[in-house]
């Protein structure tokens, strides 16, 4: 896939809003990624903020600094450069347990029924249904059985949005609830669009709910191990491996989170693009050979 040039704009007299692609793609995450890693390595006087997105980026500026049209024009000629080049990323990859199906989101969802388009059934079934999934069980085995790439993170703080690394033709997409809710279970594993992601808090939100995580993701007392070099545990470019647990599985964990003994399994890997497309199948089970030691 080879992507039409970005479209550029400023935006009032400190920022340069790049799109790279008007959907989502793994194509255009990694276009995305690749310039902003040049622009943060070159250190340029006046760039104050880099900010990637799933699909663009942001660079915020100081226009007494840098002149905008020189920004400009460097942004272009990094993507002329390297916006298509062949991508390897230095990353890791981490499992992420989650008790599907659990009381808790069912509790909430259950009060908010009247938002959903269709009371009658449960997130789960519901996007089970529309993805064409003969049952829950086989929904969350789709789910839970392919890697996701973490493409930004935001919204509040820690917030994972992550996108599925499979074909296009499979990727899970169920929309978001007529109307938000005012509440949402803390560590809810949603999923709005094509995007899945982790609340990191508890509070409003639209996507569909389909279980919840122990694992901390936001902690500004940073008691946990995973989360002794920085409060927000995501960043751009994570692979996260979900597991399903049992409810005696989630008890466990979740009392090894509040003695502080918990920890997450997290490996080093190094992702490349274009192996990844040539047989997204074959690469993801090297990935999980690289999770578990094999």
């Amino acid at each position: 896939m080879t992507l039409a040039p970005a479209r550029y704009s400023f935006g009032a007299d400190e920022h340069i809003f790049v799109e790279l692609s008007e959907s989502m793609s793994l194509e255009a995450f990694f276009k995305g990624m690749s310039i902003t890693s040049a622009l943060s390595r070159l250190a340029i006087p006046g760039v104050t903020e880099i900010c990637p997105a799933n699909a663009s980026y942001q660079v915020r500026f100081d226009p007494d600094v840098v002149k905008p049209d020189d920004l400009l024009q460097l942004l272009q000629s990094l993507e002329s450069v390297i916006g298509n080049a062949e991508v390897e990323l230095d990353t890791r990859i981490i499992e992420i347990p989650v008790f599907y199906n659990d009381p808790w989101t069912n509790e909430t969802m259950a009060r908010f029924r009247e938002r959903h388009q269709d009371p009658s059934s449960t997130d789960l079934q519901y996007a089970a249904r529309v993805n064409h999934y003969e049952s829950v069980d086989a929904f969350i085995a789709a789910h839970s059985g392919s890697p996701w790439f973490v493409s930004m993170v935001g919204f509040v703080a820690g917030l994972p949005f992550m996108f599925q690394m499979v074909e296009r033709e499979r990727q899970i997409e169920v929309p978001k609830y007529l109307r938000p809710r005012t509440d949402t279970p803390k560590l809810t594993i949603g999923h709005g669009g094509c995007f899945g992601c982790i609340y990191s808090v508890r509070g409003a939100g639209g996507y569909q709910m389909f279980g919840v995580t122990p694992a901390p993701i936001f902690d500004p007392e940073q008691k946990l191990p995973y989360l002794k070099d920085f409060m927000c545990f995501f960043r751009p470019g994570d692979i996260v491996k979900f597991k399903p647990i049992t409810r005696d599985e989630y008890t466990r964990m979740a009392a090894e989170v509040e003695a502080g003994t918990f920890d997450l399994k997290i490996r080093p890997t190094r992702f490349s693009l274009k192996r990844f497309l040539v047989n997204p199948a074959a690469y993801n089970q090297g990935l999980e050979e690289v999770l578990h030691g094999h």
